[in-house]
Order: structure tokens, then sequence, then C-alpha cells
């Protein structure tokens, strides 16, 4: 790809729903404004990053004392404000790299969420089977996602009304809840499948239903579009 296809190049449209949008826009165009000018998007795609390290680390510590969870919470806070404000703070300035921006941005996307998502799993919070099942979900719904922004032009941010930002708004509610609801914390329920034991708790459901939501997201906007594309690109007669 040269420099005149990139100029020529546009960028997806996106698409996004959900149910903070709004306000969150405004507030980020306004953090923004204020931003000092030695701040750069790149800078805060790092903190993003250094966000999702305070997340897996206070997970992982959690293990060992569970007020560590407020740690996890924090990174949470850190990782919206970098990750939320690097696109906005190019669109307000009008120093966006369509290009550079897509492929620095979704590549971190992916590392941050692995970090965040295996910490879970290292904490007390969530069986790490199930919390490489959510990344695994995660990981083919943002498959999509690129695939979509690459043939439609049409990046989809949020479904049935929840972005990363309401995501990351009910995890530091379910660590809340996990530190102030004993009785939550401490049920368990044993059982077996296909010969192998398991033991899980309340949170641990809960980890299934978030794979569960994903899963059918995923099924459903995937036969959605093969739909779509079939007719789009129908067999070819000879």
């Amino acid at each position: 790809m040269n420099k005149n296809e990139i100029n020529h190049r546009t960028q997806s449209v996106r698409i996004q729903t959900s149910l903070l949008n709004l306000l969150e826009k405004k507030v980020l165009v306004w953090m923004a404004e204020r931003m000092p000018r030695w701040v750069n998007s790149d800078m805060l795609t790092l903190v993003g990053t250094f966000g999702a390290l305070v997340v897996a680390v206070g997970y992982a510590l959690s293990s060992r004392n569970l007020a560590w969870l407020w740690l996890a919470s924090a990174g949470f806070v850190i990782n919206w404000f970098g990750d939320s404000l690097d696109g906005t703070l190019a669109r307000v300035r009008g120093t966006q790299r369509p290009i550079y921006g897509f492929f620095l941005d979704h590549n971190i996307d992916g590392i941050n969420e692995s970090l965040m998502i295996i910490g879970a799993g290292l904490s007390p919070l969530f069986d790490i089977r199930i919390a490489l099942l959510a990344l695994s979900a995660y990981l083919l719904l943002s498959m999509y996602v690129y695939i979509n922004a690459h043939l439609k032009n049409e990046f989809r941010l949020t479904y049935a009304g929840l972005g990363p930002t309401e995501f990351r708004i009910l995890v530091i509610i379910v660590n809340t809840v996990y530190l102030y609801a004993a009785p939550l914390r401490e049920w368990s329920f044993s059982f077996s499948l296909f010969g192998h034991g398991f033991t899980f708790g309340v949170f641990d459901f809960v980890g299934l239903a978030i794979v569960m939501i994903l899963s059918v997201i995923y099924v459903v906007s995937l036969i959605q579009s093969g739909i779509e594309f079939a007719r789009l690109d129908p067999p070819k007669k000879f």
C-alpha cells in the first residue's frame, strides 16, 4: 500500500449505540479539549495498557488478599481513560492516522483484554477455564468485527446496548459484590460433566453467562452477515 492509497482510504463507520454512549462522548470530548498539548494519542494508548496490567496484577494478588480487588477495579478505570480517550484526542485535534491507528489500537486491545481476562482467571472470582472460554468468545467476536470493518466499512462497537465501558462497569460491580457478599462468595456447587468433576461458585456461573451471551451474539451475527454476504456475492454461473 502506497501513500496515495492510504490518503484515499476511508475510515470504517463506527456503530456505537451503548447505553452510556452519548454521556461518555461528551465527557471524553470535554477531557480531550483540556488535555495538555504534550500528551498525544500514543501516550494514552500506553496508559490503557498500563491499566490492563494493573487489572491483571490486582486480580492475581487477590488470591492472597481480597482487598487487592480494589486495585483491579482501579485498573479498569485507568484502562478506560487511556483506551477511550486516545481516539477521541486524535479526532478533537484533527490528528487522526486511520491506518496506523487501526493497526495499533486493535492489536493493543487484544493484548489488553488477554491480560485482564487471564488475570481474572487467576483470581478467586473465576475458574481459569471459564476465563479462557470468555477470552476465546471475545477474540472470536473481535475477529468478526474486524472482518466486517474490511468488507462492509462498518465497525460495530456495541451489541445489545452494551459496549466496553458498560462491561467495565459491570465487572467493577462484580468485584465489589464479591468483596462484600460473603454468602455469595462462599457458595459452591459440585457436578460432573463428561467424566470430569467441577466445583463452581456463583461468580463462575456469572462468567459462564457472559460466555453464553458473547457466543450467542457471535453466532447470530455470523449467520446474519453470512446471509447478507451470500446475497451480495452470489455464486458465479458458468
